[in-house]
């Protein structure tokens, strides 16, 4: 019975999946229009795009690929069902210029700093799914209790995809605290449509924030989609958090493309943190246009200019085929093959505090 379970479950996984990497098998009612306005350089009226893909299209492999060698197997670590997670709690506030980080798991991260509390793409669900039943399952609890979590004043929404923008987790936080919410173009609508109130932006954008701070929308390269055949309805990026103590620089979901949205987003600092994405990046001929791997996560580090780093969106979602703890070992070579000393760039334990200098 255990056996005809997981199979079963692993099916609706794959039928999950595919209503985002498979647009043309999914009936058109299930597309959205999330947003209108006029064509733009990543805008064609309808879609949003990665302006450098127009340019230089990328060779990614057929998702069948991907779905093929998942289900055989075929180099796919196989990882825990469960790792145990010590959660913590955080102080209310943290005043001043010190500035007090806690990575909750996946990408959501709890910044401290400036008497304000910062959430970035917050997930307490238990699958990163549209179905309660299936999809990806949590393989480490959160490192802060939601009933622990302190009054949140400021969350960062990149984009849509389900381990990023968590319907059911943003409706508790809106619910219980009325923070606002920063997201990009389009993204609004959605959380809109569950009850759930939104600031959006296009790329280059900045919207004021509580205690003074000020969020700008940044350019990264990435895609967004809910249902496949609403792809790319709604607009997908990082931000830079103006602080008073230093400022911040959040990547959310993103792919090196050509190397350039790093650069670009320096010119919003200097930033005191960065927190990049170092996980989900094999098989890299699939997952090259999407997901940065630690080599690149380093090199976008470089230019940006951040003073230090924290790597997420590993070890929490088995969303592809590297080994639950790959990511933060190849990270540590990375940065010694680039010259970047460890303590600037970390990896940290899920609900283990630490102190940005």
């Amino acid at each position: 019975m255990r056996t005809f379970l997981r199979r079963l479950g692993t099916a609706l996984l794959f039928l999950a999946v595919a209503l985002c990497f498979a647009p043309s098998v999914v009936p058109p009612f299930l597309d959205r229009i999330y947003y209108r306005g006029a064509p733009t350089a990543h805008f064609d009226g309808a879609h949003f795009f990665n302006p450098e893909d127009r340019l230089h299209p990328p060779q990614a492999a057929p998702p069948a690929r991907f779905f093929n060698r998942w289900l055989t197997g075929d180099g796919r670590a196989r990882w825990p069902d469960r790792v145990g997670v010590t959660p913590t709690v955080p102080p209310g506030r943290v005043e001043g210029s010190r500035m007090l980080v806690t990575w909750i798991g996946h990408s959501t991260v709890l910044v401290q700093t400036a008497g304000l509390n910062i959430l970035t793409d917050p997930i307490w669900s238990e699958r990163a799914s549209p179905f309660s039943f299936a999809g990806p399952r949590r393989v480490r609890a959160p490192g802060v209790r939601f009933d622990d979590l302190p009054k949140i004043d400021l969350v960062l929404v990149s984009h849509n995809h389900y381990d990023h923008m968590d319907l059911a987790t943003l409706k508790r936080l809106w619910v219980r605290d009325r923070p606002l919410i920063v997201t990009s173009l389009g993204n609004d609508t959605i959380l809109r449509g569950a009850g759930i109130d939104a600031r959006a932006g296009d790329w280059g954008q900045t919207i004021p924030a509580p205690g003074g701070a000020a969020v700008t929308i940044e350019r990264v390269h990435h895609w967004g989609s809910r249902w496949g055949v609403d792809r790319n309805r709604a607009l997908w990026s990082g931000f830079s958090v103006r602080l008073p103590g230093g400022n911040i620089f959040f990547a959310g979901d993103t792919g090196w493309g050509d190397g350039s949205w790093p650069a670009e987003a320096a010119r919003d600092g200097p930033y005191r943190l960065a927190i990049l994405p170092i996980g989900a990046y094999l098989p890299r001929e699939i997952m090259q246009p999407s997901h940065m791997n630690p080599d690149e996560s380093v090199a976008a580090f470089r230019r940006l200019g951040a003073r230090t780093a924290l790597g997420v969106h590993w070890g929490t979602f088995q969303l592809t085929f590297e080994g639950i703890g790959d990511p933060p070992r190849r990270l540590a070579a990375a940065l010694k093959a680039q010259g970047v000393a460890p303590d600037r760039f970390v990896a940290t334990d899920v609900g283990r505090p630490f102190e940005v200098p």
